[in-house]
């Protein structure tokens, strides 16, 4: 087979393939059996003539002709869906941006960023998803995101070993904070020592695609006692209201605290910084992605203001 004999079917279980990192989440995204993935995804590359995705353990990664094709897809795909909204009497959509978010990011730094952008750019369209890092590294070298807000902690590696490495832009760094119930005795002062973290209950959940836990002090010398397991930032903070236990936050969501939370910072022991990264392909951005870039970099100077209340 030709590859301009290649279906649009193929390429858009080519780039979810791509983008959720293994066939079976790609299966699972599109709806389709993962035995029906396996065969477009071979389909593609007999017509490619070549290997475009390196199977790994862990999931697979673009090639470097997967990655050509990939530009070239998003691109078709794009043009697709723009016509599709054309026939159906739709407005296209110039001038829109695809962001992706960490939750924590979600809270507060991307609400501010849209709600000035509403005032500056009423024109703009913005189309964002939320998600954890590595998953958001994919969808940028997948071409399904054009900005992705990421996490970054020491030593502060790339997100990923991909070349060309991703463009990236720091937008806060600040130590991890820790999200207290208003009751507890912790919450009495200004800030927490860490030898007090010894004993406490903790509330967390599982890193995205790692085996750490978040929500639980780094490099405490003991088993934590784990009171509740929660992906979503606010039912964490909900939690801690309830007095149900402790858990760590990036700075910035102290304004997203709910009554009867204290967020603190911890004195003692190594200093746990976090970085909030703003990244994108190396490639010039285009002027409506330079629009949302900004925005975001004057919401997180708004939000990088130390707080303990």
């Amino acid at each position: 087979m030709d590859f301009t004999d290649v279906s649009l079917t193929a390429l858009r279980v080519f780039r979810a393939v791509a983008e959720q990192g293994t066939f079976t989440a790609a299966a699972v995204s599109l709806g389709y059996t993962q035995s029906a993935v396996s065969r477009q995804i071979a389909a593609i590359e007999r017509a490619a003539g070549a290997e475009l995705l390196e199977r790994r353990r862990e999931g697979v990664r673009l090639t470097a002709a997967g990655r050509l094709v990939m530009r070239r897809a998003t691109v078709v795909l794009d043009e697709i869906d723009t016509a599709a909204r054309e026939l159906a009497g739709l407005p296209a959509q110039a001038g829109t941006v695809r962001l992706g978010w960490l939750p924590s990011a979600g809270a507060v730094l991307v609400p501010r960023a849209m709600a000035a952008l509403r005032r500056t750019d009423p024109g703009l369209v913005v189309v964002g998803r939320e998600g954890g890092t590595p998953a958001l590294v994919r969808a940028l070298r997948a071409g399904s995101i054009d900005l992705a807000l990421l996490a970054s902690a020491p030593p502060f590696r790339p997100p990923d070993a991909e070349s060309p490495p991703l463009a990236l832009q720091t937008l806060t760094e600040r130590a991890l904070c820790l999200a207290v119930p208003a009751t507890h005795p912790l919450a009495r002062n200004d800030f927490v020592d860490v030898a007090d973290l010894r004993g406490q209950t903790w509330i967390a959940s599982s890193a995205s695609g790692e085996d750490r836990l978040l929500g639980v002090w780094p490099g405490l010398d003991e088993r934590p006692e784990i009171a509740h397991t929660a992906r979503d930032w606010l039912a964490k903070l909900q939690l801690v209201a309830a007095g149900c236990g402790l858990t760590t936050v990036p700075a910035t969501l102290a304004a997203a605290a709910p009554q009867g939370v204290r967020v603190l910072p911890v004195r003692g022991g190594p200093q746990e910084q976090r970085r909030l990264l703003l990244a994108r392909l190396p490639q010039p951005p285009t002027e409506p992605v330079t629009r949302v870039a900004a925005a975001l970099r004057a919401a997180a100077l708004e939000a990088d203001t130390p707080t303990t209340s």
